[in-house]
């Protein structure tokens, strides 16, 4: 308990600070971030039927990221972004050479791997400039702290009040109750922070409270249907008392697109 404390606290600082310290961190940090969960995803479904082609993918992924991050913040252009489309080609043509039974399989999970934790760390990156090409750091951290809310929220209320199963067959732990507590109190912190940030109406930092809580808590599921489907109790073993980086940022990966695309709509 007191490792995974201590890992936690650290963890939340290092968030904090690579949010909070300008653009350029920002990139890079979040860069190396999801080129880890990349790598781990790859560890994870890798098997004696799955083999993915993580040397194409991990090039795929970084391609993606670093051209979204020089786009937004060197204003390249972002066609050198069709660099994705030989990398792509190329986990097909490597399939030709690996004695494989399942050569399909080993492509369709290396391009998984870059929908599922390449896609949604660039939706989260694209928070910071939704509002223009200036660094706006205030979208991406009160997605953090409402994305931590509710995380506390549901684990607290579930302890304390939690009997009615969400969803017993890939998360027994998980209550009716606890997210409808940590929904409430995410819709909470919401308002609360409202009074700081006046980028948005607080109606509107309601509704992207909710749609993290909704939306967090099925990356959560979804997430814990990856682990049961491969047999794993973590993804990784990255972060003492933890668990890896996909367990840590799992609900990020179905509400950030979300919530990107509703900041856009009603930001632009």
């Amino acid at each position: 308990m007191k490792t995974r404390a201590i890992t936690g606290f650290f963890f939340v600082v290092i968030m904090l600070a690579s949010v909070l310290t300008g653009p350029y961190i920002f990139t890079a940090f979040f860069t190396l971030l999801s080129f880890l969960c990349l790598n781990e995803f790859y560890k994870i479904v890798k098997s004696e039927t799955i083999n993915p082609n993580r040397v194409a993918g991990l090039i795929g992924g970084g391609c993606i990221f670093a051209g979204i991050g020089l786009h937004y913040i060197l204003h390249i252009d972002s066609k050198w972004l069709l660099v994705i489309i030989p990398v792509l080609g190329s986990i097909f043509i490597a399939e030709l050479y690996k004695h494989s039974e399942t050569p399909f399989v080993n492509i369709a999970y290396t391009i998984l791997g870059l929908v599922y934790a390449i896609a949604p760390f660039s939706f989260f990156f694209g928070l910071a400039f939704i509002t223009g090409e200036v660094y706006n750091n205030h979208f991406p951290l009160v997605f953090l702290l409402l994305l931590w809310s509710n995380d506390t929220g549901a684990y607290v209320v579930g302890l304390l009040f939690g009997k009615t199963k969400l969803f017993e067959r890939h998360s027994p732990k998980k209550t009716w109750e606890g997210f409808i507590g940590g929904l409430l109190f995410t819709v909470a912190i919401s308002i609360l922070i409202s009074y700081y940030f006046k980028d948005i109406e607080w109606r509107q930092w309601a509704s992207m409270a909710i749609l993290i809580s909704c939306f967090g808590t099925m990356g959560d599921l979804v997430e814990s249907m990856l682990k049961r489907s491969v047999h794993a109790k973590d993804s990784g073993s990255l972060l003492p008392g933890h668990g890896g980086l996909l367990d840590r940022f799992d609900g990020l990966f179905l509400s950030a697109p979300i919530v990107f695309a509703y900041l856009y709509l009603i930001t632009n």
